[in-house]
């Protein structure tokens, strides 16, 4: 991958847009290598059965673990697939060792990850923040030292917010405390470094790395993960199983995990860094654009390093509305925010964009005359 940039080399790997696509935070469009990966997998299962074409995919599979466990820091970590981040945070929770469930994480805590907790019997307490939601590093330190929990979540970017989180010193901070760090890298693997060498990571295929639906991963320490009790234990006659391979034990979507890890190879050749770098820069064209259209308020710093950016209605606009105007009226495809997303934060909906590489000047230009044209057709 040396020919053109970035941004070209990304959008001529994909089918042709149909519209203009800003919402990758919630899915990425595929590239074609990665669907037709998925197809002939798919193909093989059909051809000499699906067990035969999921052993001759082992190697496919193990490299895409291998990746994982590299973008995340550790190289030793024993990495599950799942069928999404929801899933790998439930195989987690379910399996935790400890009898005292006590979890620090943050007010902006995305919703349904505060609702598997409850379910899990997971005491919550909220970390310290700034005005901007970003963790208060020093309050953090005494709070944590002083009433120690089980464990740390941090959801290192959130889905509400383009703010990212001081991933890298949570960790130290972790280390030094000798608490167990977890992080939800749904949104950032792929778009922030997330090699910090957390005890656990998990993730998304779908959304920065750009593979398909229904798969992620769950990254864990060797040392912590002989400490999980998997729900569903090994049974007799598989006793000789890991813990990993009892948490991925069951039916799945083998073409999907194949897919997945083919992403994950397409991510490692353009350059982690070079994303990166990339999707930095668009979030600053995107906020840079947005700043002064009526009726509404970027609510990221202009050099927040991260593709996402939301906006804040100031004179009554309607997100949901918007969104399904833009859509609707000239295929442009964003994100509406509810605060179930965030609900110990949010108190308002708002409109998210979320632009890939690919993205263009001309494209957030088209996105903010459409905007204002959306704001006044529906009544904002």
């Amino acid at each position: 991958m040396t020919e053109g940039t970035l941004a070209d080399r990304w959008r001529a790997a994909r089918p042709p847009v149909a519209g203009l696509h800003l919402d990758n935070a919630a899915c990425s469009r595929q590239s074609l290598a990665v669907i037709d990966a998925a197809d002939r997998h798919a193909r093989n299962e059909a051809e000499i059965g699906g067990y035969v074409a999921a052993e001759a995919a082992a190697p496919v599979l193990d490299a895409g673990r291998a990746a994982i466990a590299a973008l995340c820091g550790t190289p030793d970590a024993e990495v599950v697939f799942t069928t999404g981040s929801l899933n790998a945070l439930d195989l987690l929770l379910g399996s935790w060792p400890a009898e005292r469930r006590r979890v620090a994480c943050l007010p902006g805590e995305y919703g349904p990850n505060l609702a598997m907790m409850a379910a899990h019997g997971f005491d919550r307490r909220l970390l310290p923040t700034l005005d901007d939601g970003r963790v208060a590093l020093d309050d953090a330190a005494l709070m944590l030292d002083e009433d120690r929990p089980d464990l740390v979540h941090l959801t290192a970017l959130a889905s509400h917010s383009g703010v990212v989180q001081p991933l890298s010193m949570v960790a130290q901070l972790c280390v030094e405390l000798g608490l167990p760090l977890v992080v939800d890298a749904a949104q950032a693997l792929g778009q922030v470094d997330c090699a910090v060498g957390a005890d656990v990571t998990y993730a998304s295929s779908r959304k920065w790395i750009a593979g398909p639906r229904g798969v992620g991963c769950l990254a864990v320490r060797r040392e912590l993960m002989e400490r999980l009790r998997p729900r569903l234990a090994a049974p007799e006659w598989a006793a000789a199983s890991t813990v990993a391979q009892q948490l991925e034990f069951g039916e799945a979507n083998v073409a999907a995990r194949v897919g997945f890890s083919l992403a994950l190879g397409e991510h490692l050749a353009y350059g982690p860094r070079a994303v990166r770098a990339r999707l930095a820069e668009v979030g600053r064209i995107s906020r840079a654009a947005l700043a002064d259209v009526p009726g509404w308020a970027v609510v990221e710093e202009a050099e927040e390093p991260s593709a996402i950016t939301t906006l804040a209605p100031v004179d009554g606009a309607d997100p949901q509305a918007v969104r399904s105007w833009l859509l609707a009226q000239r295929r442009i495809l964003t994100t509406f925010v509810g605060v179930q997303r965030a609900p110990l934060e949010l108190t308002a909906p708002r409109l998210r964009i979320s632009p890939h590489v690919d993205a263009t000047e001309e494209d957030l230009e088209i996105f903010a005359e459409a905007l204002i044209a959306a704001t006044a057709a529906t009544g904002g």
